[in-house]
């Protein structure tokens, strides 16, 4: 572990909690933990940052999942599927990302979120349970649409620029699988894990994880997961939706900053 004082050590472990807690509800947690990472240490390559951000990533992913399990009608053969294609998918924009202008990209993706804020705030009834039981029962087509599009091209976006990949997870598979929040939250759990799980194999073949400090972060968004995800559980869509409006419009405020700031 590098030289760091105790307390930037709180300070990443805070963020890790806060990071678990978000990732759990409606996804988006490394929007405060990969920041705190890159801030807490100015030092280490950025290739040790993002692996590190993963091996404690997936241990607050994983925790979620069970949780949400336990007590989440979630289809497990499915999610896993749509993992597997993230996973593909990512690393297919990975390998096209290098082509391409983050500058660019920016003002394209604030357009979307802002228009999918506008959408969840004027349609409360989205991703409830009462719509989706008017809804009629799920078929193979979404099924092999929910693979293909959501998670082959959500973990395209991944590789190719990531920012707010778990909250258009939770959208897309609201929208095409016919899920209330929470289970689409539950469902984007065992896709992130899938997908994370690659990344951090990767990272951790190239030596790219620093595996003591993400032990103890680790714990801490394991503790913000378990938390985030029995909090949805109790109380519901409408909780879920809420959370993802404040996230929405916080990566809008992120990639702001980042394009003009």
């Amino acid at each position: 572990m590098p030289d760091i004082s105790l307390t930037t050590l709180v300070l990443l472990c805070l963020a890790a909690l806060a990071a678990g807690w978000i990732d759990a509800v409606v996804g988006g947690g490394g929007l405060l933990q990969l920041p705190a990472l890159l801030l807490g240490l100015p030092h280490v390559p950025a290739a040790q940052i993002l692996g590190t951000n993963k091996a404690v990533s997936i241990v607050g992913t994983s925790g979620a999942a069970f949780t949400y399990l336990r007590k989440t009608p979630v289809k497990v053969g499915t999610a896993v599927r749509i993992g597997l294609a993230a996973l593909a998918g990512s690393m297919g924009g990975a390998f096209f990302a290098a082509g391409i202008s983050s500058e660019v990209l920016r003002p394209v993706i604030m357009v979307v979120l802002l228009g999918v804020a506008a959408f969840v705030m004027l349609r409360p009834s989205f991703g409830s349970r009462t719509e989706e039981a008017e809804r009629p029962p799920l078929t193979r087509a979404r099924i092999v649409t929910a693979i293909v599009v959501v998670g082959g091209g959500i973990g395209f976006y991944d590789g190719l620029f990531g920012p707010g990949t778990g909250t258009f997870l939770v959208l897309a598979l609201t929208a095409v699988l016919h899920l209330d929040l929470v289970t689409a939250s539950a469902t984007s759990k065992i896709v992130n894990a899938c997908t994370n799980l690659g990344a951090l194999a990767m990272f951790a073949y190239q030596g790219h994880v620093l595996w003591l400090l993400a032990a103890v972060m680790a714990v801490f968004n394991l503790a913000g997961g378990l938390l985030g995800a029995r909090m949805a559980l109790a109380r519901g869509a409408e909780f879920v939706r809420g959370v993802l409006l404040v996230v929405v419009f916080s990566l809008v405020a992120k990639l702001a900053f980042d394009q003009w700031v």
